[in-house]
């Protein structure tokens, strides 16, 4: 896919992976829109980057609609990736009782169905747009899963189910928006350098340090983004979940 010239939505953009992806799809030459629930967050990196701000909630069609219609305006919708998600810990029976439904609710409407509703509207935009490159391809989507997906852990349960449906959702959409030129993929990522990790103690950052096989490191926001960019890049990866972990495998706890 030519990235100069489209114009392309980034979910969760306001930081991390999703900051990091709006910047390297800018610098590729995209137009990007910037969404997120914090609004001057998403401000401050469309800012950076010459691109257009909008907030909200990616479950709501209304916010994500609004952000499809700015993205519209910078160029053809070839390109949507889905980084926003939550990831609050509770086990599903805990000190202070069972799991809390309604949490479990909040993590798969955010991680799940605001994914789903992204990867649905934006393929109607992009449906509508005319073929281009050697492959007639009409758009890529790129969602954002884990690989607690495979291997959740203690207190992940509601999180890890979330990005399992994530990584099912590849296939089946891939199967049926391939009649239209639009390819699905899902990035599955390790563990990643955040603020939260970083506050760790040097006793858990290092245990933490040990579990990736190669590199010895926690992934950075930039290895995401190197890889929406390879995955634009290289039209047969399609309809496919990586692992981005270092041949890392989560131990339960």
């Amino acid at each position: 896919m030519e990235l100069t010239g489209i114009a392309a939505l980034v979910t969760g953009g306001g930081s991390g992976l999703g900051a990091a992806t709006a910047e390297a799809l800018a610098a590729a030459g995209a137009r990007v829109v910037v969404l997120d629930m914090r609004a001057e967050a998403a401000e401050a990196v469309a800012g950076r980057i010459g691109g257009v701000a909008a907030a909200g909630d990616v479950a709501d069609p209304a916010a994500v609609g609004a952000a499809l219609d700015a993205a519209a305006k910078l160029g053809p919708i070839r390109l949507a990736v889905s980084c926003a998600g939550i990831a609050p810990p509770a086990r599903v029976v805990g000190r202070d009782g069972p799991h809390d439904l309604a949490l479990f609710e909040k993590v798969i409407r955010v991680n799940l169905i605001g994914t789903f509703n992204v990867l649905r509207l934006a393929a109607e935009r992009m449906q509508a747009g005319q073929p281009a490159g050697p492959d007639g391809e009409r758009g890529l989507i790129i969602n954002t899963a884990s690989i607690a997906a495979y291997e959740g852990q203690f207190g992940q349960c509601a999180y890890a189910a979330s990005k399992a449906g994530v990584v099912g959702l590849a296939l089946p959409a891939a199967r049926e928006l391939a009649r239209s030129g639009i390819r699905v993929m899902t990035i599955a990522p390790g563990l990643m350098e955040t603020p939260m990790l970083a506050g760790l103690p040097d006793p858990a950052r290092d245990a933490l340090l040990k579990l990736p096989l190669f590199p010895k490191r926690l992934g950075e926001a930039g290895d995401f983004a190197r890889l929406v960019l390879a995955i634009a890049g290289n039209s047969m990866l399609n309809g496919e979940a990586i692992r981005l972990d270092g041949a890392l495998r989560l131990p339960p706890q």
